[in-house]
């Protein structure tokens, strides 16, 4: 595939000389979050279809093939890299083979969309754009929340002044696993909460903003015998306001976020796990009523954000446009990240670098 290359739109497909009419994926490893969500929404997808999948288990790769209906299955990664009917590759790996895998992906000339958080560091993100520019591949992160509806129109609210000028994020993010075999409860992969799902909160600041913080402070709890942080809570100084955040892999199951303006807020019901089989909904209050009198309700129809997120990196490479989440902005990300856990350890407001 060559990138740049003219396309002609038909519709709502895209044609482009050697390349068929839908973006073909290969999945590296039978990982329980491609296997149970981001599969089975790609294989809806408009644009996409899913071809291939590896694991360092030939029977593993087949019996997730055979289940899914995936035409092919491999006993090894770099088997998946090499088939030349492959377009891109869904990483979802564990983090610090991230980066690694996508590289290898990358310079094999596959488009990449790879899990949440990218990579382990920021020097590690930065290792991809000189890969990204090298070999012409796109390269993006899977924040499935870039591409779903209620996202989508919570930045129209925002651009529009629904509710003033946006002054506070809030947001609380968790589940209950003490597992110490899981793979998310391991420090040396990446484990904890920060990494898995406070990402998605430091994302959605960033993104309501459309502002990098100037300073950060966290506070963290770590598991005294996996040493994994369990809670972390952090306040994020932007220029034009501020974050405040928890998020924890040991408290009960619960996700919300709000956008406090000068005039009204913004709440997302079911902010990151939206379900696949019923409506969302987003709460609009411009009257700042407490007992919610001037509440209204937005509902969204049943969509699936791993079918979206999909599509959108497909309608990015057919198009030569950039891709929801580019590298740039893991970048940021992880920035913010890193500056979290050097502030726990300092106690102090600490400054994120990219």
């Amino acid at each position: 595939m060559l990138p740049g290359a003219p396309l002609e739109a038909r519709g709502c497909w895209f044609y482009h000389e050697g390349m068929a009419n839908k973006l073909r994926w290969g999945v590296l490893s039978t990982a329980k979050i491609g296997v149970k969500k981001v599969i089975p929404g790609m294989q809806r997808g408009e644009l996409t279809t899913v071809d291939a999948i590896a694991s360092r288990s030939l029977d593993r790769a087949q019996a997730a093939a055979s289940e899914l209906g995936i035409p092919k299955a491999y006993g090894s990664y770099a088997e998946l890299l090499a088939d030349p009917a492959i377009d891109a590759i869904y990483n979802p790996l564990p983090n610090q083979l991230h980066v690694p895998w996508t590289i290898r992906a990358a310079e094999a000339g596959k488009h990449v969309l790879c899990e949440k958080p990218l990579s382990m560091t920021v020097a590690e993100a930065r290792e991809l754009i000189a890969v990204r520019e090298r070999t012409g591949v796109k390269i993006g992160e899977a924040f499935m929340i870039r591409s779903y509806p209620q996202w989508l129109r919570v930045r129209e609210l925002l651009n529009e002044g629904r509710i003033g000028e946006l002054r506070s994020v809030a947001g609380v993010f968790s589940y209950f696993l003490d597992d110490a075999a899981n793979i998310r409860n391991h420090v040396e992969s990446g484990g904890g909460g920060l990494m898995d799902i406070g990402c998605y909160l430091i994302h959605a600041s960033r993104y309501a903003f459309a502002q990098e913080p100037t300073r950060v402070v966290g506070l963290i709890d770590r598991d005294p015998q996996m040493e994994i942080d369990r809670l972390t809570s952090a306040i994020l100084d932007f220029p034009g306001g501020q974050s405040i955040f928890t998020c924890s892999t040991q408290l009960v199951p619960y996700q919300r976020v709000q956008f406090l303006g000068t005039k009204g807020r913004i709440e997302i019901e079911i902010p990151f796990n939206a379900p696949p089989d019923r409506p969302t909904r987003l709460f609009i209050d411009s009257s700042g009523d407490l007992f919610g009198g001037g509440m209204t309700t937005e509902t969204f129809p049943v969509c699936d954000q791993y079918t979206l997120q999909g599509d959108a990196f497909a309608r990015a490479v057919f198009e030569n446009t950039e891709v929801p989440v580019p590298v740039e902005d893991s970048i940021g990300n992880m920035a913010v990240i890193e500056a979290i856990f050097r502030s726990a350890r300092s106690c102090a407001w600490e400054k994120p670098v990219q």
